[in-house]
């Protein structure tokens, strides 16, 4: 059991009991939610929260928690598309492989 705090985030149980899991960012359910694999979207209801949560088993949720994610910087770190690169390649392929005609 994981006490709600400001910091929880990542996959747990869903409290509402209305899908498996629920995700939870800054200690708010979001409407992000997980059934038998399949991740879709419902708004968590207006209910009051259970003040304890159950974490989401790793082995039942491979992709649980953060780390699976991507920050929406991550492009901005990646090495920038290099045409000229990118037609030598093609060229040589050509070159080596010949042409579909």
């Amino acid at each position: 059991m994981t006490t709600l705090t400001a910091t929880t985030l990542g996959w747990f149980r869903d409290p509402y009991h209305e899908h498996e899991f629920r995700y939870f960012s800054e200690g708010n359910p979001t409407k992000l939610v997980r059934d038998s694999g399949l991740e879709s979207f419902d708004p968590p209801p207006d209910i009051p929260m259970p003040q304890s949560l159950v974490p989401a088993a790793s082995g039942a949720n491979p992709s649980a928690g953060p780390a699976d994610m991507r920050r929406a910087d991550d492009a901005e770190r990646e090495a920038p598309y290099d045409r000229r690169a990118a037609c030598q390649t093609a060229t040589s392929s050509i070159v080596r492989f010949g042409t579909s005609d």
